[in-house]
């Protein structure tokens, strides 16, 4: 980024002292106060002056001042409502951000970006990583990269290889490419949270590597393979599905996988084809009746 758009750091703090308030654990909330770890999270969203960006988790404001300098335009959402009267005095200077007070879940992103190919920056938990990226990819307009500030462990486990793969990781891979592109020391947050963080990039194709159609189907599976997951897939798989042990080994083989193996291993292009498969076994049966 340019040293000279880096703006001053917020005390922050201070910041919330004057304001009378203090961070919300139950919202996971460590704000990000480290000017390096701010310029880390920019340079990693790839920014120029043409795109607009949707910032999810404004915080206090510290991430979006730096946002707004590298962009043309950025609407922050923040869900805290307690934290907006804050951000609107924090943000008074900067013309081209719009602050939203809402859960992205329940927001339109068509009716917030008014453009594809936009970027989305956020600092959210883990757990809801998933849900948004499906939430973000199913709207008219849809984003081309994101990044994520998370914990350190759940990048690693995001961006997971074949034999230690997790739903987690299958979750976001559907959509795109995660690559981690840089760490952020615990101490770089106020309070400093228990364990590192890190920054990943994820690079969204055009469409999932699973058919829309197909992507609830593609979830069932996952979830019922993953739901027993030191057993093996005949058997993790038929009880999540509610199949019997024979019918689903079957299902496994005319889909080219070993039975045997557990569902870690397997790429997510074999999920693809079992999902296809189950698919193809649910429209046939359905024709005839059964």
């Amino acid at each position: 980024m340019d040293p000279a758009l880096i703006p001053t750091p917020l005390n922050i703090p201070n910041l919330l002292r004057a304001h009378g308030l203090s961070p919300r654990k139950s919202l996971g909330q460590n704000f990000l106060i480290d000017n390096i770890a701010l310029e880390k999270v920019v340079d990693a969203a790839e920014i120029t002056r043409v795109d607009a960006v949707l910032e999810i988790g404004a915080g206090l404001g510290s991430l979006t001042r730096f946002l707004a300098r590298a962009s043309r335009r950025v609407v922050a959402v923040e869900l805290d409502k307690h934290l907006i009267p804050v951000l609107e005095t924090v943000l008074g200077q900067e013309a081209n951000v719009e602050l939203i007070y809402g859960d992205i879940l329940k927001l339109d992103p068509a009716k917030l970006i008014l453009t594809d190919g936009y970027l989305v920056v956020a600092n959210i938990p883990y757990y809801i990583t998933s849900a948004i990226i499906r939430h973000l990819l199913e709207s008219i307009r849809k984003p081309k990269r994101l990044v994520l500030t998370i914990q350190k462990e759940v990048a690693q486990r995001i961006c997971a290889q074949p034999d230690d793969l997790s739903l987690l990781a299958l979750s976001v891979q559907v959509y795109g490419k995660p690559t981690i592109v840089a760490r952020i020391p615990a101490g770089a947050f106020y309070p400093p949270p228990n364990v590192d963080s890190a920054v990943i990039r994820v690079e969204l194709f055009p469409e999932p590597l699973i058919p829309s159609a197909q992507l609830d189907t593609f979830f069932r599976l996952a979830k019922a393979g993953f739901g027993q997951k030191r057993k093996m897939l005949r058997s993790s798989l038929s009880s999540g599905i509610s199949w019997s042990t024979e019918r689903g080994e079957r299902l496994l083989i005319e889909s080219g996988i070993d039975p045997s193996r557990r569902a870690e291993t397997l790429a997510l292009e074999e999920w693809r084809d079992l999902t296809a498969k189950f698919v193809e076994w649910s429209e046939k049966e359905s024709a005839s009746g059964k």
